[in-house]
C-alpha cells in the first residue's frame, strides 16, 4: 500500500490558488482512475483505490498547509506504513510553471507544508514538486503563492494535471524516473 498526499488549504476561497496544486493533482488522479468519493478521515479527505497493481490511499489534509504533517502522520501510523511509502504532491516556487521534479528526502526549502510533514514523519519520503514559478521579488512571493492561476495558465495546468494523473501508476509502482521522463516529453503551452 502507498499513501499519496496532496497539499493545499481547505475551503472554496483557496481552491484556485497555486498553493493548492497538490489538492488539484489528487483530484485529477482520483477522477482519472475511478476512485470512490472523498470521505473524512485522518483530519483530511481520503479515498482509496488502485493505481495499476498498487493499493493507494489519496489524502488531502484539511488541517491547513502549515499543519499538513498532523494529517499525514496520523494516516501513516494508522496504516502502519514507513515514510518511504509516502508520496507528497505540492507547489514548488523554484521550478518554472508546469515543470515537475520528483525527489526523495531533503529539507523543506521554505515550504511550510513540507516542513510540517518532516516534523511529524521524518524527511525520507518522495516529493512530487510541481512548478509554479517564482514572481522574481521576495515581497511578491506570498501573493503569488496564495493567488489564483491566471486565465492563460488554466489550459496548460489542466493538461499537466491530466498527464500527472495518467502517469501516476508509475509512481505507485516505484518508478519515479520513468514518471519524470514521460512527463518531460510532454509540452504545455506557456510552460
Amino acid at each position: 500500500m502507498r499513501l499519496f498526499a496532496g497539499l493545499g488549504n481547505p475551503g472554496p476561497a483557496y481552491a484556485g490558488h497555486r498553493h493548492n496544486v497538490g489538492f488539484m493533482a489528487l483530484d485529477a488522479i482520483a477522477a482519472a482512475h475511478g476512485f470512490p468519493p472523498w470521505r473524512v478521515k485522518f483530519q483530511g479527505l481520503a479515498s482509496e483505490g488502485r493505481l495499476g497493481e498498487a493499493r493507494v490511499l489519496l489524502l488531502k489534509p484539511m488541517t491547513f498547509m502549515n499543519e499538513s504533517g498532523r494529517s499525514v502522520g496520523e494516516a501513516l501510523r494508522f496504516l502502519k506504513l514507513a515514510p518511504e511509502a509516502l508520496t507528497v504532491f505540492y507547489d514548488e516556487l523554484d521550478l518554472p510553471p508546469f515543470r515537475v521534479k520528483v525527489k526523495t528526502g531533503g529539507g523543506a526549502a521554505g515550504h511550510n507544508g513540507i516542513r510540517s510533514i518532516i516534523q511529524h514523519v521524518g524527511a525520507e519520503f518522495e516529493r512530487v514538486r510541481i512548478g509554479i514559478g517564482h514572481p522574481g521579488d521576495r515581497d511578491r512571493v506570498t501573493p503569488h503563492v496564495l493567488g489564483n492561476w491566471t486565465k492563460a495558465e488554466q489550459e496548460p495546468l489542466a493538461a499537466l494535471l491530466a498527464d500527472i494523473a495518467e502517469l501516476a501508476p508509475l509512481l505507485a509502482a516505484g518508478d519515479p524516473l520513468r514518471f519524470m521522463n514521460d512527463l518531460a516529453l510532454r509540452r504545455y503551452p506557456g510552460g
